[in-house]
């Protein structure tokens, strides 16, 4: 069958392909441990939900401006002004279905064929299938890995060429949980304001920090002066523990704010209104929000302890980025390499037959080397599911 150009090279998700096929062996009655999903286990908080169910029960069912409510709009840009000062305009926030859409919709209108847009690697495994939806070319940038892999203005520069029109950045960092510093970002800022490319910044972990009591550094907190042209890319998703009600969006300035809400009015329409009023709660009841997200970074912060004391015990052989924020273990499977497993995935594969828990292997965020676990489960299944592993890397030896 021959299918367009456009998607002649995409791939599947892998971290949703892991997770789905570990629900379904646990549906089958396999008691599988699934260490693979990206995503709080918490629920919304039950105000928030509130919110939604009002919202369905007043009419608010019916199509929105493409872009989001204005008072959506607002109360997002008004939380901004808030954390970072300075004056935003919400004619800038575009609301879209999930984080994963803003970053699409970013890609899309700013990229096209010829263009190569840098990947601060290891990186989230839909970036580079964004790129090349919007025809134009990866190029994967790997910092140090005594650094945690952070990037720097001279590992950018090693990468870039005429042809570079955009770099794309998480932190924190799905799926190493690194956290760049402040001044990490301002050199990488600035650099990029230098070369004149596009700085698409996916914080969406960004209350999941563990670096400091509150926030992670953003690029919002820099100087105007230092920052050229920008996206930043959010949503409800992880700090509010609302993956399933699709609310993310993007800040940008007007001009491409309006081409995106065009895009999106021609592709989508607007997100569903009961999650855009579920939202609204969430960016409005501030004090009530933070201490919702306390809460649930304590417990994150806990699970990250408990996870890194357990690697140290059971599996010193396993080198691993030490994550400062989000909720993934990346650590390093190539130790254990022999004939018939010798890449992250098979080892993944064996992983769910021999010990029946779910990771992601770290091809599919650019190094065959790792694999991704996430400890957004409860204490005592990440404690089973470590003591599993391990209990399987013995039995190799």
């Amino acid at each position: 069958m021959e299918f367009s150009k456009n998607i002649a090279r995409l791939q599947p998700s892998a971290t949703i392909a892991v997770s789905s096929l570990a629900k379904q062996l646990k549906a089958e009655g396999r008691d599988i441990i699934n260490l693979s999903a990206g995503e709080p286990d918490f629920d919304t908080p039950e105000w928030i939900s509130d919110a939604g169910v009002q919202g369905i029960r007043e009419g608010k069912t019916r199509y929105t401006p493409a872009p989001g409510t204005p008072d959506l709009r607002k109360a997002i840009a008004a939380d901004l002004q808030r954390q970072f000062g300075g004056e935003v305009d919400w004619n800038a926030v575009v609301v879209n279905a999930g984080a994963k859409h803003s970053l699409f919709n970013t890609c899309f209108s700013l990229f096209g064929p010829g263009d190569e847009i840098l990947i601060a690697s290891p990186y989230w495994t839909s970036y580079p299938q964004m790129v090349g939806l919007a025809q134009a070319e990866p190029v994967f940038v790997f910092g140090p890995q005594e650094k945690d892999f952070r990037v720097t203005p001279e590992d950018l520069e090693k990468k870039a060429t005429d042809r570079t029109r955009g770099l794309i950045i998480c932190s924190p960092s799905n799926p190493s949980g690194a956290v760049y510093t402040l001044d990490e970002l301002k050199a990488v800022a600035e650099w990029a304001r230098d070369r004149g490319v596009w700085v698409i910044a996916d914080e969406i972990y960004r209350y999941i920090n563990f670096t400091s009591d509150g926030r992670a550094p953003s690029f919002m907190d820099l100087p105007k002066a230092s920052v050229g042209d920008f996206v930043l890319v959010d949503g409800v998703s992880k700090a509010f523990a609302m993956t399933g009600w699709r609310i993310g969006f993007t800040y940008s300035d007007v001009e491409l704010a309006k081409k995106m809400a065009a895009l999106q009015s021609h592709t989508t329409s607007n997100p569903a209104a009961p999650s855009q009023e579920a939202a609204l709660a969430a960016y409005t009841q501030t004090e009530r929000a933070e201490a919702e997200i306390k809460r649930m970074v304590e417990a994150f912060g806990r699970r990250r302890d408990l996870a890194v004391r357990l690697f140290d015990e059971l599996l010193p052989g396993f080198s691993y980025v030490k994550p400062n924020g989000a909720f993934y273990l990346y650590f390093r499977v190539d130790s254990i390499f022999r004939e018939g497993m010798d890449d992250s995935s098979a080892v993944c594969k064996w992983l769910l037959e021999a010990a029946e828990i779910a990771v992601v292997p770290g091809v599919a965020f650019g190094d065959d080397r790792y694999v991704r676990m996430s400890y957004a489960t409860s204490d005592e299944l990440l404690e089973e599911g470590i003591r599993r592993l391990a209990k399987a890397v013995e039995g190799l030896e």
